[in-house]
């Protein structure tokens, strides 16, 4: 084939993604419509060759040595209205790589409800099913209906609905769904996933109020009760300030921002783990009768302050201690280490090990 808007092979991961590291792409591709995307995608997989798919690059970690295969990154982007009614809301398709915050701020603009709590998240709309991203009391599960993706298992484009799509906290089956195409698991890029993600389609609700707040944080900031409702528009700003207060939003003269947003998950604990954590220890109730803490307390108790690794290249971020931060000039081996050192303390002080929120490539913890 013709490769579609290739770029030279210095194209380096570094460039690609929101933690600024990671080494060169040995082929790296830009598609710009969903036959380029797939053509690539096939042809990848029929020459053997390793394959990452990249949106906003938000969620990566991509070793030192970069990546030995084809990089394929999907600029597609745009808002699709097939229908809308007052009865059954407004029905949005959007490309996989539309910036997901662009959705955010056109629901919100068109006055349609479900994921105004979800403004400020970076990345790609695409990514958002995967990881099921989540924020202050809304999971984007809450709004999707289909997911369209090309299978690479059966060679073919399929349509997933919500109920096949087995949503829960930080996962579902697009994550957990490996290629067989990997012959070789222990290769140091590791297995790939089987589905790539073609197209989103969300189904919000017309209304000027947000659904209930249930963000304890975020009805403070409102000064509204939790359970209560408000203006669209006021919701995207206090989480936008919420999350700018965090260094959750990106801005190249910030190096907090400089990271992968949460690098830990929040542990899901049996009710006896819980009850073994200290009594201040926060304690959600989640599915099949587990317990959610908070990974960000277990840091902090376990002695990791803000700012700890400093003044080195990688550091936890100077305003919220979930967040592993590039200083500037880290390596993706200085931000292991400080995560390692992070996970090894939580491990020793409460038993627990935390799991990475990225997607690690050519390197583990």
């Amino acid at each position: 084939m013709v490769w579609p808007s290739v770029r030279s092979a210095g194209t380096t991961l570094a460039d690609l993604t929101t933690l600024r590291v990671g080494g060169p792409a040995a082929r790296y591709v830009e598609t710009t419509t969903e036959a380029e995307l797939l053509d690539a995608v096939r042809t990848a997989d029929a020459d053997g060759e390793p394959l990452l798919v990249v949106g906003g690059g938000s969620n990566l970690l991509v070793a030192d040595a970069g990546f030995d295969g084809v990089v394929v990154r999907d600029v597609r982007s745009g808002v699709e209205v097939p229908d809308a009614s007052a009865c059954a809301g407004a029905t949005l398709t959007v490309p996989a790589g539309t910036p997901w915050d662009e959705v955010v701020r056109y629901a919100v603009e068109e006055e349609l409800t479900g994921i105004e709590a979800l403004s400020g998240i970076p990345g790609s709309t695409g990514a958002t099913p995967v990881q099921n991203v989540g924020a202050y009391g809304q999971e984007v599960s809450q709004s999707i209906s289909i997911v369209r993706v090309w299978d690479r298992a059966r060679g073919r484009v399929r349509t997933l609905p919500l109920v096949t799509l087995a949503f829960g906290y930080r996962t579902s089956l697009l994550k957990r769904s490996l290629s067989p195409s990997d012959d070789d698991p222990q290769a140091p890029w590791g297995p790939t996933p089987r589905y790539v993600v073609l197209d989103v389609t969300f189904q919000l609700r017309p209304g000027d109020l947000s659904r209930p707040v249930t963000y304890p944080e975020l009805a403070r900031t409102l000064g509204i009760e939790v359970g209560s409702r408000a203006p669209l528009a006021e919701v995207r700003s206090a989480v936008l300030g919420l999350r700018a207060g965090k260094g959750m939003v990106l801005d190249a003269a910030d190096h907090d921002t400089w990271s992968a947003g949460s690098f830990f998950t929040n542990p899901l604990l049996t009710p006896a783990a819980a009850d073994a954590l200290p009594a201040d220890a926060p304690r959600f109730p989640a599915d099949d009768g587990l317990v959610k803490t908070s990974a960000a307390w277990l840091i902090d108790r376990a002695g990791f302050a803000r700012g700890f690794g400093a003044p080195g290249p990688a550091t936890l971020s100077t305003k919220h201690t979930l967040a592993l931060t590039n200083r500037g000039s880290a390596t993706a081996q200085d931000l292991l280490t400080v995560a390692r050192q992070v996970r090894a303390g939580v491990a020793s002080e409460f038993g627990i090990t935390l799991e990475p929120e990225p997607v690690l490539v050519g390197v583990s913890l």
